[in-house]
C-alpha cells in the first residue's frame, strides 16, 4: 500500500497536457520545424543537381534513386535505435546527437566532386532525421495526455512538413540567385546551427513525464514490470513486425506510403523538368503537396482522436493512390497543382493517424521502442520504394512507370489495413483513465 501511495505521489507531481506544457511543446515544434527545413532543402534541388552538376541523365534512374535508397535505409535503422536509446538515455541527448551529426552536410554538398559525396551527405541526413524527428514526437507524446495522441501527432507533422514546403521554395530561389551548392550551404548551415543551439539551451528532458505515464498505467492495470521483465529489442521488433497482425498492417502501411513521398522527392521534379517546367515552377507545385499535407494535419490529427484511425488511414491511402495515378494523365500546371494538393490531403489523413494508431497499442514504458519499430518500417519504405521504382523505370525506360507502381501499392496497402485493422483502435479504457 505504501508503494502504491508513493507511485501516486510521484505521478501527480508532473502534469500532462498540451496546455499545461505549452511552452516546452512550442520549443519542440520549433525543433521539428528546423528538422523539416533540413530535409526540405534537399527535396527539389538535389534531383536537379543530379543532372546539372553531376551529369546524371534522365534515363539513369537507378543512380538517381541511390541517394534516397541510402537515406531510407539509414533513417529506418536510426529510427529503430533512436526509440530504444531514448527510452534508455533520454530524449534530449539523442536530439543533440542528431544535430551534431548534421554539421558536415552543407560542407559536403558545397565541395562535392562527385555524386558519391551527395549520397554520403544523404547518409548523414538520414541519421540526423532519424534521431531528431523521432525525438521531437517522442518528447511531445511524453508531455501530452494519452487522449491527445492524434492531436500531438498532427501538430508535430504540420510543423515539420510546413517547413519541408517552405525550404523547397526558399532553396529554389537561392538556386536562382547564387547557385545550387552555395544556396544549400548557406541555408543548411544556418538551420543546423540554430537547431543545435536551441536543443542545447532550451529543450528539457521529458523522460520524467514518460515515467509518469507508465506509473499511471501501472496503477490503472495493477501490473508492474521490472527491468528484467522488459522484452528485448529483437523480441519487440518481431512481435510488432509479424505476430501482431494489427501492428503488422500499420507498419506495412507506413512502409508503402513512403512510395508516394519517394516518388515526389525523386521522380516528380524530374518529370516536371521533362515537361519543360523550370526548377522554380516545379518546386512551387511540389510545395503545394507539402504545405497541404502539413496544414491539413491540424485537422486530421485531432479528428482521428474523435472518429477513430482506420477510416482516415484507408481513405488517405486510396486518395494518394488516385492522385499519383492521374498526374501523368494531365498536362497543365493548374491540374498538377490540384493533384499535388489532393495527394497532400491523402497524406495528411494517413500520416499522423498511423503514428497515433501505433501509440494506441504501445505500453508507455515501451512506446519509444514500438514507435521506433514503426518508424523503421515507415522510412525503410523510402529505400524499398525508391529502389523498386528505379528498377521499374530503368527496365521500362519510362518516367511514368513509377507513378503506376506507387498508385497500385497505395491502393493495395489501404485494402490490407481495411481487412486487418479493427474498426475501433483509438484509445483503450486504460488510456482514457491515465
Amino acid at each position: 500500500m505504501q508503494t502504491k501511495s508513493h507511485q501516486e505521489k510521484n505521478s501527480s507531481a508532473l502534469q500532462h497536457g498540451i496546455k499545461t506544457n505549452q511552452s516546452q511543446i512550442i520549443l519542440q515544434l520549433i525543433q521539428v520545424f528546423l528538422v523539416g527545413l533540413t530535409i526540405g532543402m534537399t527535396r527539389t534541388v538535389i534531383p536537379g543537381l543530379a543532372d546539372t552538376e553531376f551529369g546524371l541523365g534522365e534515363q539513369q534512374f537507378l543512380l538517381l534513386t541511390s541517394f534516397v535508397v541510402v537515406f531510407g535505409v539509414v533513417k529506418a535503422v536510426m529510427n529503430l535505435l533512436a526509440g530504444r536509446f531514448s527510452d534508455r538515455y533520454g530524449r534530449k541527448q539523442v536530439l543533440i546527437a542528431g544535430w551534431l551529426i548534421a554539421i558536415p552536410i552543407p560542407f559536403m554538398i558545397l565541395y562535392a566532386p562527385s555524386w558519391g559525396w551527395i549520397v554520403a551527405a544523404t547518409f548523414l541526413l538520414g541519421i540526423n532525421q532519424g534521431l531528431c524527428w523521432s525525438m521531437t514526437i517522442n518528447s511531445k507524446l511524453d508531455l501530452a495526455r494519452l487522449d491527445q495522441k492524434g492531436l500531438i501527432n498532427g501538430i508535430n507533422e504540420f510543423s515539420g512538413y510546413a517547413a519541408v514546403a517552405i525550404a523547397g521554395i526558399v532553396t529554389a530561389y537561392f538556386v536562382d540567385m547564387i547557385g545550387a551548392r552555395q544556396g544549400l550551404f548557406i541555408f543548411g548551415g544556418i538551420v543546423i546551427f540554430l537547431g543545435l543551439l536551441l536543443a542545447i539551451i532550451s529543450i528539457r528532458e521529458t523522460m520524467p513525464w514518460a515515467e509518469a505515464h507508465h506509473t499511471n498505467e501501472s496503477l490503472t492495470t495493477g501490473k508492474t514490470e521490472s527491468k528484467a521483465e522488459q522484452p528485448s529489442l529483437s523480441k519487440i521488433f518481431i512481435q510488432a513486425s509479424w505476430h501482431d497482425k494489427t501492428l503488422l498492417a500499420l507498419n506495412q502501411a507506413g512502409l508503402v506510403e513512403k512510395f508516394t513521398d519517394a516518388l515526389v522527392w525523386i521522380f516528380l521534379p524530374v518529370y516536371f523538368l521533362s515537361q519543360d517546367l523550370s526548377l522554380l515552377e516545379g518546386s512551387a507545385i511540389i510545395s503545394v503537396y507539402a504545405m497541404v499535407w502539413g496544414g491539413s494535419q491540424l485537422i486530421t490529427g485531432p479528428l482521428s482522436d474523435k472518429i477513430g484511425r482506420k477510416i482516415l488511414i484507408v481513405g488517405g491511402m486510396w486518395i494518394c493512390g488516385l492522385g499519383v495515378f492521374i498526374i501523368p494523365l494531365t498536362h497543365s500546371v493548374l491540374l498538377w497543382t490540384l493533384e499535388a494538393g489532393m495527394i497532400g490531403v491523402g497524406m495528411a489523413m494517413l500520416y499522423p493517424t498511423l503514428g497515433a494508431a501505433v501509440a494506441d497499442f504501445s505500453p508507455a514504458k515501451q512506446r519509444g521502442t514500438l514507435l521506433g519499430v514503426y518508424r523503421f518500417w515507415r522510412d525503410f519504405g523510402y529505400a524499398v520504394g525508391a529502389l523498386t521504382m528505379g528498377l521499374v523505370a530503368q527496365w521500362t525506360q519510362a518516367l511514368t512507370a513509377p507513378f503506376w507502381l506507387a498508385s497500385a501499392a497505395m491502393i493495395l496497402s489501404g485494402l490490407l489495413v481495411l481487412i486487418l485493422v479493427p474498426n475501433k483502435i483509438h484509445l483503450s479504457e486504460n488510456d482514457k483513465t491515465s
